[in-house]
């Protein structure tokens, strides 16, 4: 792989990372509108704001490469929301379901950020972009087990 694909390699991996983050903020927003806790929304605000931030930061570096940042989200995430939309119009959220859909996107972000820390192919030289991605991925565990707790702990009042 020559350095010009090589960088478009890191570039479009970058991307897909935004993607997944747009989806992650497109995702809590729902979750704010579907949650009538207050202190639940500030969580997801609080994840929206974390989100918005990791985009910021993938996109300074996209363009230190060179490249466009994207701004639109994966096709996954796409069907995925719109299929949130017609099961939100069909059966009330409480807050357990609302919990269970966010952990599934932290799952799909972690998922993510793996893939692309792991892929052999990308060879990250730079490392301030290793410890960005590493410390994104480290956000997102921590905001996943919050959620998962969170989740749990409606399981067992409900």
């Amino acid at each position: 792989m020559g350095t010009l694909q090589h960088i478009q390699h890191q570039i479009s991996a970058l991307n897909d990372l935004i993607k997944i983050n747009n989806d992650r903020v497109a995702g809590y927003q729902k979750a704010v509108e579907g949650a009538e806790d207050i202190a639940l929304k500030t969580v997801f605000e609080g994840y929206i704001d974390q989100s918005k931030s990791y985009v910021n930061e993938l996109n300074d570096y996209i363009h230190q490469l060179g490249g466009s940042p994207t701004d639109g989200t994966t096709l996954s995430g796409k069907f995925y929301h719109a299929w949130m939309d017609v099961k939100s119009a069909f059966t009330k959220k409480d807050s357990h379901s609302v919990l269970s859909d966010c952990e599934y996107g932290e799952d799909v972000a972690k998922s993510a950020y793996r893939k692309a820390l792991d892929d052999k192919e990308l060879i990250w030289e730079d490392e301030k972009v290793v410890s960005l991605l590493n410390n994104h991925m480290s956000g997102l565990k921590i905001a996943h087990d919050a959620i998962k707790a969170l989740r749990d702990s409606t399981k067992e009042v409900a």
